[in-house]
């Protein structure tokens, strides 16, 4: 995420005096609920679904996700990278391409 956008999502919430309600906590709650009503897009029909809704609720995720990075001083690119090496390792291009076993039944 380009930083004129962070920075427009930070400004959203100062301009409310909403961090008072932003603790970790909450944040996680309102992410699980946002990834909820994604998933909901797609609740009875994985081909036809409303792409606007989908990109509304994926967009409320990702805003959630980006107030728990600025709660908890994280690194975007530093955590995803982090978790990208564990994944590179569980699961080895030789072992896992084309299929989709679990890392302890590679």
């Amino acid at each position: 995420m380009n930083q004129q956008t962070k920075d427009r999502i930070r400004k959203f919430a100062d301009d409310r005096d909403w961090d008072q309600f932003h603790t970790p906590s909450n944040l996680t709650k309102s992410l699980v609920i946002e990834a909820a009503e994604l998933l909901e897009c797609f609740q009875w029909d994985n081909e036809n679904y409303d792409l606007q809704h989908v990109k509304e609720e994926l967009a409320d995720v990702i805003v959630y996700a980006q107030h728990l990075l600025d709660k908890l001083g994280l690194d975007e690119d530093e955590i995803i990278n982090m978790k990208m090496d564990q994944n590179e390792s569980k699961y080895p291009v030789e072992k896992a391409k084309g299929n989709n076993l679990k890392y302890d039944e590679l």
